[in-house]
């Protein structure tokens, strides 16, 4: 059994191409697309796979959208327990025009998941023994997966004592909360549509932070704040640290390589700020190389010590 599991109940081919312009009614010319296994979950096992980690990843997949995602993970050489679905996986479409830069997201919603099939992926993580040691649940929940989900896990892990890291939004991320999980990354978005405030300032996102900690609601948070950073929160303090200035080649995936750079960081026992350091190298290689291209161990190794970490 793998020391560390992802769960991914919404994952996804994510097909990735480019075009000169974005611009309605016209039939935009791209080129050949590229097809990456995706999906929060997935993609965190990817990239702990490369990081040299003992991962597997869990995934709810089906028809031949679903047998394409379990071709791709293979060939990156990623441990797979493929959960079998009546309804065909999702693809994603990213599009980069090329005139400016930016990059157009089209995220499709999933197949609708019955109530035996979800359930099965619960008990499929319940039964493993050993349990894994740290369990990370990332990503969307296609529809028919009830909100609670996230917060099934959490209860689950506490009773056998593995560390749920967990990377979710809206209401299935508060339910998770309510439970308590060992480390949640929000974005600012996810944070402010927790609490409910406008978290202007980065005194408040702190306060914020420590909120979910003194609650006992995460024993650590890691807030992504894209290009202005990241930050730590523990029950021992908070590290921040600033984005590297690199050229963005894309930004599919660089919030899933911070976080698989923080888990890989921790199972190693490195100290608060190293995580922070190694998830902040790890989002910065995969923003300037673009989501088709897998952040490696020494790529993340090589820049860690480029980055400007303080304790607040």
């Amino acid at each position: 059994m793998p020391d560390i599991l992802t769960v991914t109940m919404n994952p996804a081919v994510d097909l990735a191409t480019v075009t000169p312009v974005v611009r309605p009614v016209h039939k935009l010319r791209c080129a050949a697309p590229l097809r990456i296994a995706g999906g929060g979950g997935v993609n965190v096992a990817r990239v702990l796979h490369r990081l040299g980690a003992s991962v597997m990843a869990l995934v709810a997949s089906g028809g031949a959208t679903g047998a394409h995602l379990q071709a791709l993970l293979a060939a990156d050489g990623v441990a797979l327990r493929a959960m079998g679905v009546s309804g065909e996986t999702r693809e994603n479409l990213t599009v980069t025009d090329e005139a400016s830069r930016q990059e157009y997201r089209f995220v499709m919603p999933g197949p609708r998941l019955r109530q035996d099939e979800w359930q099965a992926c619960l008990d499929a993580v319940s039964v493993m023994s050993p349990a894994p040691g740290c369990v990370i649940a990332s990503g969307s929940l296609p529809p028919g997966v009830p909100q609670d989900f996230y917060a099934r896990l959490a209860r689950w892990a506490r009773s056998c004592g593995s560390r749920l890291v967990l990377d979710a939004s809206g209401p299935s991320l508060a339910a998770a909360l309510e439970e308590g999980v060992f480390l949640v990354k929000p974005s600012l978005r996810e944070l402010r549509e927790l609490t409910g405030r406008s978290l202007g300032l980065p005194s408040e996102r702190i306060a914020a932070a420590r909120e979910l900690v003194a609650q006992g609601r995460a024993a650590q948070v890691a807030l992504s704040l894209g290009e202005q950073g990241a930050l730590l929160v523990t029950q021992e303090g908070v590290w921040t640290a600033k984005a590297l200035p690199v050229m963005v080649a894309g930004t599919v995936g660089a919030g899933d390589s911070l976080l698989a750079a923080m888990v890989w960081a921790l199972e190693a026992g490195m100290s608060p700020g190293e995580v922070l350091a190694a998830g902040v190298a790890a989002g910065s290689v995969a923003t300037e190389r673009g989501g088709s291209h897998l952040v490696g161990r020494d790529a993340v190794l090589a820049l860690m010590p480029q980055v400007a970490v303080a304790r607040a």
